[in-house]
């Protein structure tokens, strides 16, 4: 049972007071905290200097004036000698002889929390009985006597410092040990790293930041643990850290291709670097994503005041030009009306890219053999290429179809083989690959060409950003690197011996399931039957919670995504089946029927891309 809290300091008060010895707590700003009552027997101390709050500097006043420390030429300047040295809250011990003949030992030793404790002890009769060996001990040297007594007055001295140094070592093992929890709960990797390259410290958090790197670091050097091409790029920062200097840096962690913000600091002794690694990966591409839509916004912006009137404009002049074209002028004048003729089209199907660029788009997952899908786009485009242009497909996939936007895929790789073409001039080599990268699908076109300038690596999927002159939209890499973001994916300029884009998917692969779907609405289970079918799964359907319970025993029945709120009852209640479950409601976020559910929920309506991100969610678990 708790005991109340005056309950408590009363039995803590009556504890202290038999002990024989006294005792004084004073805070950090020498007031006083606790005191036992032979405390004040031991000096004759007045009521109001051993409660609570009492100062010391007023006890020490009462001291001196007593005579306690014997007489004082200047009593001020003996009180303020004190409690200067009191202020510095040293672990002391001393023996002194006092005004009335008798010796007390003083211990004090400073507390964790702000303060110091002091414990006097009457030690009149050792010195007493000191004093009668070397009375009555004349056949004992005096060499003797003076070393046993120094002896016994180190010793007291030493246990003092002993127990001074027992605390000390139990304050600084709970500290670091909430250190070390305190570190270990932290989303980041804190280490230390000495000046070869080894890590001396870690809070085993590496592997969340570091995919791949495990989490027994102690004694590996960097790149035993990052792997070379990563360590390599942390190295010159590393060795500017040694040196002294603090650096904030980012790299790319390659195997995984995920955003590692790092920051060094020199230790106080120069024997290397504390080292905080945090994967900054949705920050930066919520950063990006915030950039790329504020410039879409503003080119919609720019474009939304006058697209209306100046495709009423383009229509009028495509249809007095095609009329003029069928009037048979001469060559001359033809020519020129084909030239108008071009440049109106240009101008539609400019129209045409800033609508896609600044408008809502979608992401459509599905079952997708890549290699095919390659295939094809290979079949499509080399007519369009020219006969001095090689075109060459290098993929390195296995057979396992994966859940991709074909469309949105075979449009970004067409943009970036058609731009690839440009930048040749009609004629070199352009080069696509794809491979599994870890948890990505790594697929880069190539070229021959010059590659990017400084401008274009830095600016390439900017909005209307082109190096084409009059020739170019520059709306081309913006629309790759929107669909490429839409699907969750990354896309990175380099040169490479020539123009190289790299573009990084999830990979997520398609595994064909068995789902049992309930709901009581035929139109929505007819919708939602088709996105899973879309998707390569196998449907059932049942319409009520008592249909679907009869039929969650078929064999091979991968999980059941239903309905919450069912004609019969809750679809909650299929969780007692022990298979994955999904749950759809049109109850918007918040409502009472969602709280605690412990079942991933889908908010109606959800297109395909929720409803695969959902089953890769659920199966992977």
């Amino acid at each position: 049972m708790m005991l109340p809290e005056d309950r408590h300091a009363e039995l803590t008060r009556s504890g202290l007071n038999l002990i024989q010895q006294a005792i004084s707590i004073f805070d950090a700003d020498l007031r006083l905290a606790v005191a036992n009552r032979p405390y004040q027997a031991m000096f004759g101390l007045p009521d109001a200097l051993t409660r609570p709050g009492a100062t010391f500097q007023d006890t020490i006043r009462y001291l001196v004036d007593r005579g306690e420390y014997g007489p004082q030429d200047d009593p001020e300047t003996a009180i303020r000698e004190r409690v200067e040295q009191a202020k510095t809250f040293q672990p002391h011990y001393m023996e002194r002889k006092r005004a009335d003949g008798r010796w007390i030992s003083v211990e004090g030793a400073p507390l964790s929390q702000g303060g110091w404790i002091a414990v006097y002890t009457d030690i009149t009769q050792i010195k007493q009985h000191e004093e009668l060996r070397r009375a009555r001990s004349e056949e004992l040297s005096e060499l003797v006597l003076d070393h046993a007594e120094r002896l016994s007055a180190a010793n007291r001295t030493l246990a003092a410092t002993n127990a001074a140094l027992e605390e000390a070592k139990r304050i600084l093992t709970e500290s670091e040990a909430r250190t070390r929890q305190v570190t270990a709960m932290v989303p980041a990797h804190i280490a230390h790293m000495d000046q070869n390259y080894r890590y001396t410290f870690s809070n085993n958090q590496i592997s969340t930041v570091f995919p791949g790197s495990g989490r027994s670091i102690l004694g590996r050097d960097g790149n035993e643990v990052l792997g070379r091409e990563t360590f390599d790029r942390i190295r010159p920062y590393m060795d500017r850290a040694i040196a002294g200097q603090p650096q904030v840096f980012e790299i790319t962690h390659p195997p995984s291709g995920r955003r590692i913000r790092i920051a060094l600091t020199p230790d106080q002794i120069g024997r290397g670097a504390y080292i905080l690694s945090t994967d900054v990966t949705a920050e930066v591409q919520s950063r990006e994503a915030m950039t790329h839509a504020a410039k879409r916004a503003v080119a919609a912006q720019v474009t939304s005041g006058m697209a209306h009137d100046f495709g009423n404009l383009l229509t009028i002049i495509l249809g007095l030009q095609t009329r003029l074209s069928r009037v048979g002028l001469p060559a001359e004048q033809a020519e020129d009306v084909q030239a108008t003729l071009a440049a109106a089209r240009r101008g539609a199907t400019l129209l045409d890219g800033i609508a896609t660029l600044t408008g809502r788009r979608e992401h459509h997952p599905r079952p997708v053999d890549l290699g095919r899908l390659l295939e094809e786009l290979a079949a499509m485009t080399r007519p369009t290429l020219g006969a001095d242009v090689t075109l060459t497909i290098s993929p390195d996939l296995p057979a396992q179809p994966l859940m991709l936007d074909p469309g949105a895929l075979q449009d970004a790789l067409l943009n970036l083989i058609l731009n690839a073409r440009d930048a040749m001039q009609g004629q070199g080599r352009i080069t696509l690959t794809a491979r599994p990268a870890g948890r990505w699908l790594e697929i880069a076109v190539t070229d021959s060409g010059p590659g990017f300038s400084p401008e274009a690596l830095k600016r390439g999927t900017e909005p209307f950003f082109s190096t084409k002159g009059g020739q170019g939209s520059g709306l081309g890499l913006p629309m790759v690197y929107d669909q490429i973001k839409l699907a969750g994916g990354t896309l990175q300029l380099a040169n490479a011996g020539g123009a190289q884009v790299t573009i990084r998917l999830p990979w997520q692969t398609a595994n064909p399931l068995l789902v049992l779907l309930a709901d009581d609405d035929p139109d929505i289970r007819a919708t939602i039957r088709e996105m899973l079918t879309a998707q390569g799964h196998s449907v059932i359907e049942a319409d009520s919670l008592s249909e679907a319970r009869a039929l969650s025993d078929l064999p091979d029945l991968a999980l059941i995504l239903s309905d919450l709120q069912l004609g019969d009852g809750l679809g909650t209640d299929l969780g007692a089946t022990g298979l994955p479950l999904i749950l759809m409601t049109a109850l918007p976020v918040g409502a009472a029927q969602r709280d605690g559910l412990q079942s991933i929920v889908l908010t109606k309506p959800f297109d395909e891309a929720e409803l695969a991100i959902a089953l890769l969610k659920v199966t992977d678990d």
